[in-house]
């Protein structure tokens, strides 16, 4: 419940606080006095577009704050929000606010920490309802009608409600990506066939991790054979040969001097045995020198086999890595492509088959909350008919439609395949047979601007019987009615606020005299600045206000014995009300 709400430099208030209580609440005051501004102030309150062009002129800001009372059914979620938010719930009250600079620059505040204004929207949506005369043309709209026939049908519709919207959300998503799977299908298939065909040429090939090196010295080996060999035939001959000087011979000359003379010297001795151990080497690298000269061989076969190897392996380095290695990298990474590509129409099944899952529990939810509608329907008919025979409609009849668009490419419901989307199946319409033997006709074709207010407070009033708005208010929404009319909308107005708070921008008296408190919106001037106030009234200033309102001028007589006399009417009526509604089931007291 609104328990406060103040207001600085919005429009022509200054700075004025307004003090609210339980029940029903009448603002009123002369055309131009800014009545209006308290619906506005409301609206940012709640998270609405902000407009410089409402900050006072002269003020650098703007500022609207909200004290908030965290009670009842939407309490405890109220109390999370906030803390979520990052801010505190205090004595089970919080301070919500908003101010508007000058150049357009917003901030919102909720329990004392700055927040987005998309978070002020979620935290007070639930808690305050805002009607104007703009909502008798969005009652107008179909699923304006829909959302108020599956508000009256309960937590059990909308429950179903919620649960389409994910299963729709889920199906679409599960068809995009089907569409896009078979769309895909012959680029797949093409990038399939390339990895197939650069598979099979690595596996022809079959390359073995490092043998490019292996080839290569292979490949120089076999061209230089006849110098390699006859290299080492001629080093053969210098290390030991059957005719002529050689090392080994040269060494032996050596060695035999200096064997002579070793007695007569160590020294010569040490050098006589090192000549014995290069004798020893030379004879060994002569016989491997001789043996590497007889294994070499000319083989042009051989040679051409590894040319043609090598050749093949650089055909496969130019397509597919810059090394063997990078190839056999490239195949392992193709083959998994493949496989994933080659599952495609496993997919295809797959996506299908998922798909017609979802549609087939689609189609049952959708059955189950469009009986759930065309039972609320005729409850919510039949309630807004009766509501309308006390709002001075004796005769009028509202019939609350529930229909389906026949699609073909639908959703398959029973034996029928309908147009469907994320609230279902149903188109709902609201129809008005304001006179009796009239047909019933849609509201924006059947009800004039003062039916079609007391349409919408109808409905207004079913709803709050079924799942109340904590504070409801109202802007003017007896535009376009009068006389008995007003009166009735008074009176169902009161019997509003026995379920919820109640705040109603009127300009009938015959509203305003069933409030619990009156608030007037006062303009005054000082020649150069105009400045409107909140004022709460007491009984006289009440019969005042109302007496302005009835005559258009202050201080009449006649004017003022008839306010005295709606106002002891209205109040008298609410008293009865109140009396039967608690003998009958109790007050239920503020929601």
């Amino acid at each position: 419940m609104l328990e406060e709400l103040r207001i600085t430099s919005l429009g022509v208030i200054e700075e004025s606080v307004l003090e609210l209580g339980p029940g029903f609440t009448a603002i009123t005051g002369e055309t131009g006095a800014g009545k209006t501004m308290v619906v506005t102030a409301l609206g940012l309150l709640l998270g609405g577009r902000s407009d410089s062009g409402a900050v006072r002129t002269g003020a650098r800001a703007a500022r609207v704050e909200g004290l908030l009372r965290v009670q009842g059914r939407v309490g405890p979620a109220l109390a999370a929000a906030v803390e979520d938010a990052g801010g505190v719930v205090e004595d089970d009250r919080v301070l919500l606010a908003r101010q508007v600079t000058a150049e357009g620059r917003s901030r919102a505040f909720a329990g004392g920490a700055a927040v987005p204004v998309s978070a002020l929207a979620r935290i007070a949506d639930p808690l305050v309802a805002v009607h104007g005369q703009s909502d008798q043309h969005r009652l107008l709209r179909p699923s304006t009608q829909r959302d108020a026939l599956d508000s009256f049908a309960g937590h059990p519709a909308l429950a179903l409600r919620e649960r389409v919207a994910r299963g729709h959300a889920e199906l679409r998503a599960v068809e995009e990506e089907l569409a896009e799977v078979v769309r895909s299908a012959r680029e797949r298939a093409r990038e399939a066939d390339l990895l197939r065909f650069g598979l099979g040429e690595v596996e022809a090939v079959a390359p073995v991790p490092g043998e490019e090196g292996t080839l290569a010295a292979d490949e120089t080996r076999l061209g230089y054979a006849d110098a390699l060999r006859t290299a080492a035939e001629q080093a053969r001959s210098c290390l030991s040969a059957d005719e002529g000087p050689d090392a080994l011979g040269a060494v032996a000359t050596a060695r035999r001097l200096l064997d002579g003379v070793r007695d007569h010297d160590p020294d010569a001795a040490a050098l006589a045995d090192r000549l014995a151990e290069l004798s020893y080497l030379l004879s060994d690298l002569s016989a491997d020198v001789s043996s590497y000269a007889s294994g070499v061989e000319t083989d042009p076969a051989r040679l051409a086999a590894v040319s043609q190897r090598r050749a093949e392996l650089l055909t496969l380095t130019r397509k597919y890595g810059e090394s063997v290695d990078d190839v056999l990298a490239w195949a392992e990474h193709a083959a998994a492509r493949l496989l994933e590509l080659d599952g495609t129409d496993e997919r295809i099944v797959a996506l299908g088959t998922r798909r017609d899952g979802l549609r087939a529990e689609l189609a049952t939810l959708v059955g189950r909350l469009s009986a759930a509608r065309t039972e609320a329907a005729g409850r919510l008919a039949r309630t807004v008919s009766a509501e309308l025979g006390s709002l001075a409609m004796p005769h009028a009849r509202v019939r609350v439609d529930v229909r389906q668009t026949p699609a073909a490419d639908g959703l398959a419901v029973g034996e029928r395949t309908l147009r469907f989307g994320p609230t279902g199946v149903d188109d709902v319409e609201m129809l008005l047979a304001a006179n009796p033997g009239a047909e019933p006709r849609p509201l924006g074709r059947g009800a004039s601007g003062g039916e079609l207010s007391r349409v919408m407070l109808a409905v207004e009033v079913a709803l709050a019987a079924t799942d109340p708005v904590p504070t409801l208010v109202f802007d003017e929404v007896d535009a376009g009615v009068g006389g008995r009319a007003a009166v009735e909308v008074g009176r169902r107005l009161a019997l509003l606020a026995r379920h919820a708070q109640v705040l109603v921008v009127t300009h009938l008296p015959q509203v305003a005299a069933f409030a619990d408190r009156h608030v007037v919106v006062v303009k005054s001037r000082d020649g150069a600045v105009t400045t409107s106030g909140l004022t709460t009234l007491d009984d006289d200033g009440r019969v005042r206000e109302l007496s302005r309102m009835l005559a258009g001028l202050d201080g009449s007589d006649t004017a003022l014995a008839h306010a005295e006399e709606l106002l002891a009417t209205a109040q008298g009526s609410r008293g009865a009300g109140r009396a039967r509604g608690r003998a009958t089931s109790g007050d239920p007291g503020q929601g």
